[in-house]
């Protein structure tokens, strides 16, 4: 194996790897890359991040219907009776799946209700686009409009809420079980 300056060429490799992607990097960042410098990460592993993080940068944002080709349009959840809205809501919950969006905290919605946050907030929502690697995009359902009720009153368990009630004091609402539970795809562990 031919070396230089003492280090196996693979190491070599890495460094310039590594200077090339600070120097893509540079317009991008602010004081967070002086962790690095500090971290005492393999090179290897270092730079595996920072590509991921040029990858981040440079990626469009696009509404998360234009991820898929042609175009995700669903049909208006109006326009839907309930036997083949719950058909087609299973189908586009596959199908964002497999584009890595998962959805977190659906059991307290309808099927209607979840088909409708799909089609009025997830699909037309702008979205960084990365069509490669393991990145997920997690969809939190419970938080919509920063109410935390929903999460206080499904999802949240005791020691939650009482961390909640001790933070802001607020009156908690009472503990219900979840009307709609389902089994959704999940990242893979």
């Amino acid at each position: 194996m031919p070396q230089s300056r003492g280090y196996p060429s693979d190491d070599v490799e890495q460094l310039l790897l590594n200077a090339r992607l600070r120097d893509e990097l540079e317009p991008f960042l602010d004081d967070s890359i002086a962790y690095f410098n500090e971290a005492g990460m393999p090179t290897a592993i270092e730079n595996e991040f920072l590509a991921s993080m040029l990858a981040w940068e440079r990626a469009p944002a696009l509404p998360i219907s234009r991820w898929f080709e042609p175009e995700l349009r669903l049909p208006a959840p109006e326009a839907l009776h309930d036997d083949v809205l719950h058909d087609k809501l299973w189908a586009v919950v596959q199908q964002l799946f497999d584009k890595r969006i998962v959805l977190d905290f659906t059991d307290h919605l309808s099927d209607r209700q979840l088909y409708t946050v799909i089609y009025r907030d997830i699909l037309p929502c702008y979205e960084k686009y990365l069509p490669t690697g393991d990145h997920y995009l997690h969809w939190d359902c419970a938080d919509q409009g920063g109410d935390p009720e929903i999460w206080l009153r499904y999802y949240a368990d005791e020691e939650e809420r009482a961390d909640w009630f001790s933070q802001f004091g607020d009156e908690l609402p009472p503990r219900e079980n979840l009307p709609f539970p389902r089994n959704l795809p999940r990242r893979p562990l």
